[in-house]
């Protein structure tokens, strides 16, 4: 079964770090892109960054860009995205997704499957 299971989440105050963790199952992670994605209350998902399959790609939102970096750890079968400079416009469920492909594309939802199902990231003093 093909599964990414996200974790990492939680209450930070402004300008604070979390690292997330996707924890992908069931495909080698080295063959598929992997995307970051959010979903804030009322809005739709949103792309934040994408690793390609070789590692050698990233590309990430202009909202977040200077502030999240995306690796992974191909031994763990995990991708993290680290997230520093938090804000509260940051605040969303966030998911991990794998690509159809081994390159991340447009970096849109339509293009990921597999989906996590999510993990809160709270923003707020």
């Amino acid at each position: 079964q093909l599964q990414t299971v996200e974790s990492g989440g939680g209450l930070v105050q402004p300008g604070g770090s979390l690292r997330l963790s996707c924890a992908a199952s069931g495909f080698t992670l080295g063959a598929y892109a992997i995307g970051w994605f959010r979903q804030a209350p009322g809005k739709e998902r949103e792309g934040v960054s994408c690793i390609s399959a070789a590692g050698d790609r990233t590309n990430f939102a202009d909202s977040v860009k200077g502030r999240f970096t995306i690796s992974r750890d191909i031994a763990k079968s995990t991708v993290y995205l680290q997230m520093n400079g938090l804000k509260p416009e940051d605040t969303a469920v966030y998911y991990c997704a794998r690509g159809r492909v081994s390159l991340c594309g447009r970096g849109v939802p339509a293009e990921f499957g597999s989906w996590g199902q999510g993990t809160q990231v709270t923003v707020s003093s």
